[in-house]
């Protein structure tokens, strides 16, 4: 995959040496997305289940999840994650994807869609789905983007529930 620039702005891989980079992304992240959304206890538990180097490590290598970092005047500002959906030969989907809030609004968000949408279509992929909590208000980005809600999913996570939409993109 090639890296993605426009003006100062650099999208890249990730790999194994970039975990702590997207430790420090997620730190910084994480509470300020859903401290609205869900309970302080919730986003705890989820923080210490996916964000751990050997939690990443794993999604990186066994459960080969893309990640790619987002560059603003060579600073790390963002990153998201995708793969090929299990099971299926076309579809894939968006794990993660985060911008620091100091650089929210600047369209960068939008350069990581953009950059996953190419890699998959490269792969081969014809649609990326992702999950978005029902109450997130980046619902409103993620239809901006031409995501469109395809269903409800309650997913339990330790002792707590993910209450989600399934939104789907079809590539073109």
């Amino acid at each position: 995959m090639s890296a993605f620039a426009s003006a100062a702005i650099t999208i890249r891989p990730a790999d194994l040496a970039d975990i702590p980079t997207i430790i420090q992304l997620a730190e910084a992240t994480w509470e300020p997305t859903y401290r609205f959304i869900i309970s302080k206890e919730q986003i705890d538990y989820m923080y210490r289940v996916i964000y751990t180097p050997t939690s990443l490590q794993r999604q990186m290598t066994d459960d080969q999840h893309t990640f790619l970092l987002l560059f603003a005047e060579d600073q790390p500002v963002g990153f998201a994650s995708f793969s090929r959906l299990p099971g299926t030969h076309n579809v894939f989907k968006l794990h993660k994807i985060y911008v620091l809030p100091s650089h929210q609004g600047q369209k960068l968000g939008q350069h990581l869609v953009t950059a996953v949408e190419a890699a998959a279509r490269t792969a081969g992929g014809q649609a990326l789905e992702l999950n978005v909590n029902r109450h997130n208000p980046a619902l409103a980005f993620y239809e901006h983007q031409g995501f469109t809600r395809n269903r409800e999913e309650d997913i339990p996570i330790g002792p707590f529930w993910m209450n989600d939409y399934i939104m789907r993109k079809e590539l073109h």
